[in-house]
């Protein structure tokens, strides 16, 4: 049913499917370029947890905002899929199935961001620990959340290789939006195997090498709630995927 609705409505479903893109990359930029920005200290777990501490409704919607970006990533892989699958299905359902995973590590280490609060309010953990080490148990589960998010990445940058190369041969999408989104994915590989096994050089990467993925996705979103989807080359897809094979 829904496969029918794509087929007539591409440009219905190509906005939907950049909507949830801007709802993701808004919802992505307020939790980690302003909330972490503004109460994450580097280097300091003091100062860090005061922070949380001192502004717990903000903290709060920052982990909302990161866990609503999962929750809305899921409708738009699945668009996302439903367009690309008619260019190659084989490997659609590959990048479908690395976006799937990096969506299911990244709702798991939203549950490390959860317990933040709690572990520096709890009456329990007061109890049991001075207040450095309740700190320190707080910046733990933080960098717990940092290194699944970057694992999460690693399959979405992979991810984005197989999609950008798709929309580079679908024709009813620009091929520099596909070069563009290649290039991002590249970037979050880049930049999460750094982070993950060579943090030493992270500080001299980040955060411009997160610049190229900013402007990769941007631009796909833009473009699908701007332009859509060439409307003449859909057609001759689908006119050619129903084709019989001999």
């Amino acid at each position: 049913m829904m496969m029918k609705s794509v087929e007539n409505s591409p440009q219905l479903y190509a906005r939907l499917w950049g909507a949830l893109y801007l709802l993701v990359i808004l919802f992505g930029g307020f939790s980690e370029g302003f909330v972490t920005e503004k109460l994450i200290v580097a280097g300091n777990v003091t100062a860090s947890a005061q922070n949380i501490l001192d502004s717990p409704r903000l903290w709060n919607l920052g982990v909302a905002a990161d866990f609503f970006v999962v929750v809305l990533a899921i409708p738009q892989l699945w668009i996302e899929y439903l367009f690309l699958s008619k260019i190659n299905k084989s490997l659609m359902l590959l990048s479908f199935l690395l976006g799937a995973v990096s969506l299911g590590v990244e709702a798991v280490s939203k549950v490390f961001l959860l317990v933040i609060l709690p572990i520096l309010k709890s009456p329990d953990y007061l109890t049991a620990f001075n207040s450095h080490q309740i700190q320190v148990l707080s910046n733990l589960a933080l960098r717990s959340h940092n290194v699944a998010f970057n694992i999460a990445l690693v399959f979405f940058g992979f991810a984005c290789l197989v999609s950008g190369y798709l929309i580079f041969k679908s024709s009813f999408l620009p091929k520099f939006i596909g070069l563009l989104l290649q290039f991002a994915g590249a970037c979050y590989l880049v930049a999460c195997f750094v982070a993950l096994f060579a943090p030493a050089l992270s500080s001299m990467l980040t955060p411009a090498i997160l610049i190229p993925p900013l402007v990769g996705e941007s631009a796909l979103c833009l473009w699908l709630l701007v332009k859509g989807v060439n409307v003449e080359k859909w057609i001759e897809i689908m006119r050619r995927s129903e084709r019989p094979v001999n």
